[in-house]
């Protein structure tokens, strides 16, 4: 086991795990990426999946937003593509259009074309060592967060070939091949646990799960082909790591979601869009299911990313109406999706520096 230097801010650990702290701690998807001007430098000399599979590389952009911002955790430069390249998909990252797969699965006998047992090590090797290396040069100054796509969310880019408006294709596969739906949706599962476990192994401190299209499907759909495997990380994970690592799980368009997720799962916090209400998540996320007893989550989020175009004395007041729509409840800041590569990186630090400035009931 590496040693790591001492932890010296664990404000988002502590507020992860349902604990107290004294400020709200902050930090925003995609912190590391192409509106930092440093970044797009790194850019211009190696492509997006040479920086994922290099860890010097991805350390670097790793730490970039961290040394720019009064950040309470970062989150290691990756990207969910990763599991289907080791499943033995080609995906590209094409400028302009996002991730590509030239080759999907284009019917159930393409399944036959994955890697039976994938080698996390050997195949995912790049992202830990990554991982270890961003662990030691944060030198304790925050924690570092792993994470994955989810299994929805990664079949519907390997089934779609890439991006889509309405992801027909792979919706197509749900109604029309669900056993083989539910066999592909597996296999990816078992992956993710995998990584996702050694992620902690190689030093990280938290994992962030990312169904990024769970709001593209009905919610009978929904907890038919995406809840009962985000469900069945959670626990997994949980068996194998302990409960001192948070689990994040953030299902992007499915609010409706939320009280399953808080109650029915093994995750300590529930990553919300920024679509809903503050305080209507809150009231979600304490629905008590019958038969259950109530647990008490962490909220995460959820700021229209789009606030940061806004001039920063009206961003000021989004953040504080934010937070004031939380009231008490045990809070991560953050963004209800990614930073956007237009984003004018000192919103971001407004965004930051509001939330620590603003006192919480």
């Amino acid at each position: 086991m590496t040693d790591f230097p001492e932890l010296k801010n664990d404000c988002f650990l502590r507020t992860a795990l349902g604990k107290p702290c004294d400020r709200t701690p902050v930090w925003a998807m995609r912190q590391a990426g192409r509106y930092l001007p440093e970044f797009r430098a790194e850019r211009e000399k190696a492509d997006f999946f040479t920086i994922c599979r290099t860890p010097e590389l991805a350390c670097e952009v790793t730490l970039q937003a961290a040394a720019r911002f009064d950040l309470d955790a970062a989150i290691i430069f990756c990207d969910i593509m990763v599991i289907p390249q080791a499943l033995g998909l080609e995906v590209l990252m094409l400028k302009g259009k996002g991730p590509s797969l030239p080759e999907p699965l284009l019917d159930p006998t393409h399944l036959t074309r994955l890697v039976e047992k994938v080698d996390i090590r050997a195949e995912l090797g790049y992202v830990l060592d990554a991982v270890t290396l961003t662990r030691q040069r944060l030198e304790g100054k925050v924690p570092l967060i792993g994470f994955s796509g989810a299994p929805w969310t990664l079949m519907a880019y390997m089934v779609e070939g890439g991006g889509s408006k309405t992801w027909s294709l792979a919706k197509t596969w749900l109604y029309k091949h669900p056993k083989e739906s539910h066999q592909l949706l597996q296999r990816i599962t078992d992956v993710v646990v995998d990584y996702l476990v050694a992620k902690v192994e190689a030093g990280a401190q938290a994992l962030q799960v990312f169904d990024s299209w769970a709001g593209e499907l009905a919610p009978h759909i929904f907890f038919t082909f995406a809840f009962p495997y985000l469900q069945q990380i959670g626990r997994r994970i949980r068996e194998r790591v302990g409960h001192e690592v948070p689990l994040i799980v953030f299902a992007k368009g499915a609010s409706y979601a939320i009280p399953q997720l808080a109650q029915d799962t093994e995750y300590n916090v529930i990553g919300l869009d920024w679509t809903i209400e503050p305080a209507e998540a809150v009231k979600l996320a304490t629905t008590p299911l019958e038969g259950k007893p109530l647990r008490r989550v962490t909220l995460q989020g959820n700021l229209d990313p789009c606030a940061l175009f806004a001039e920063r004395d009206t961003l000021a007041e989004e953040v504080v109406r934010m937070l004031n729509g939380f009231g008490s409840a045990s809070l991560i800041a953050n963004l209800g999706h990614g930073m956007q590569p237009n984003h004018d990186p000192e919103h971001l630090k407004v965004f930051v520096d509001t939330i620590h400035n603003t006192p919480r009931s």
